[in-house]
């Protein structure tokens, strides 16, 4: 059967996002542990999926989870998204599932699925809060939920990222979202080191935009837009970069930019950025 051009491209999209969204997830489960102590132990959170590996885990709920909490697709030109699943496929981009997907997907039907949703507005999941305690928390396939009935523990040096209604996130609605505690404090200095810099690392919004939108800029090329996304996604892609799971040519300045930032810098940076609007 074929589809008329109109019908292909959302039919096309659609199935190419459940095999990005599974293949996210399931690839994360390969991610490897930073030699840095403090790194390591973040993974716990910005990875949940990582430490919460159940072999009797429906694999059907991957892909309604890997959608809520990884995938930023929608929001995103045509450009990037060709150039960052091109990435995955030519092996730049650390995931050996995506790999796989991708390998099988011509060029035709990649920018026909770009261009679909390059056309589709980005929507924010996400409310963000600022808090020294947050609710204890355990993982429910592949995420982290609040523990009933527990109380709280302090925040620390952590983003806690839990859907706002399990239940309903389980069954697969975006509608439902999620929320995110971050450390007292984040979001305000996070905007300055987006404004200026920290240290000998540069502003975020140098290169990212004034309100972190994202543009093209010459000799660097599509710089993605960062108002709005998930915190914990943010750090997660920033310790990809620190531990070079991202090495096609446009991560070249963001693997320089990483190793001047320490894991509060990343933290402080996503809690403004998330709660920026997109």
């Amino acid at each position: 059967m074929r589809f008329s051009p109109k019908v292909q491209a959302p039919v096309f999209a659609a199935a190419f996002l459940c095999a990005c969204t599974a293949a996210a997830a399931i690839a994360a489960t390969g991610a490897s542990v930073s030699s840095n102590d403090q790194f390591r132990a973040a993974e716990t959170w910005a990875f949940p999926e990582v430490w919460s590996q159940d072999p009797g885990a429906p694999r059907a709920k991957l892909p309604q989870l890997a959608a809520s909490t990884v995938m930023h697709i929608p929001g995103s030109t045509q450009a990037y998204t060709l150039a960052q699943t091109r990435a995955f496929r030519d092996g730049e981009r650390d995931s050996p599932i995506m790999h796989e997907e991708l390998s099988h997907v011509s060029d035709i039907d990649l920018k026909l699925a770009a261009e679909y949703f390059s056309k589709l507005s980005y929507t924010r999941w996400t409310r963000v809060i600022e808090a020294a305690r947050v609710p204890k928390t355990h993982r429910d396939n592949f995420t982290l939920a609040v523990t009933e009935g527990l109380g709280t523990e302090p925040i620390g040096n952590r983003v806690i990222v839990v859907p706002a209604n399990l239940k309903r996130t389980m069954l697969g609605d975006t509608r439902s979202g999620y929320v995110a505690y971050v450390p007292p404090g984040s979001i305000e200095m996070g905007a300055k080191i987006a404004a200026h810099g920290v240290g000998t690392a540069p502003a975020c919004e140098g290169c990212h935009g004034v309100k972190l939108e994202g543009q093209t800029m010459p000799g660097i090329g599509i710089v993605p837009p960062l108002a709005g996304r998930m915190p914990n996604y943010i750090v997660r892609e920033l310790m990809w970069f620190r531990e070079g799971k991202r090495t096609d040519p446009a991560a070249t300045p963001m693997r320089a930019e990483v190793s001047h930032l320490t894991l509060k810098d990343m933290i402080d940076v996503a809690a403004y950025a998330a709660s920026c609007k997109p």
